[in-house]
């Protein structure tokens, strides 16, 4: 199992969502979140006046899935996120050891 984190511009998230749920049935949650790469933030112009915009608005998402799925999940949040400009986002796949459904106590694949 793994858990993939996806941070995303926040107007793409209706696109991989729409896309997510074509590709197979499992959860996903949804944060928005603001934060900062390797730009530190990014500059404007509003009214004539230029000012620094130091965390930029994202969304992050996470799902939970199995091994098999992870390559279909990540090349489509790739295709329904990517513009080609800075600040698209990253993907960052992590290890799932164990995964507990609360209301029936299944564990593992089954709790998914």
């Amino acid at each position: 199992m793994k858990l993939i984190k996806a941070v995303i511009n926040p107007y793409k998230l209706d696109s991989v969502r729409e896309s997510l749920s074509e590709l197979g049935d499992f959860g996903l949650t949804v944060s928005e979140v603001k934060g900062y790469g390797r730009q530190k933030g990014q500059h404007e112009i509003y009214r004539g006046a230029e000012y620094e915009i130091s965390f930029v608005p994202k969304v992050s998402l996470e799902i939970a899935i199995a091994d098999e799925m992870v390559d279909r999940v990540v090349a489509l949040i790739v295709e329904q996120a990517k513009t080609g400009k800075i600040g698209d986002g990253k993907i960052f796949i992590l290890p799932l050891e164990e995964v507990i459904r609360i209301r029936t106590s299944e564990t593992g694949d089954d709790a998914l």
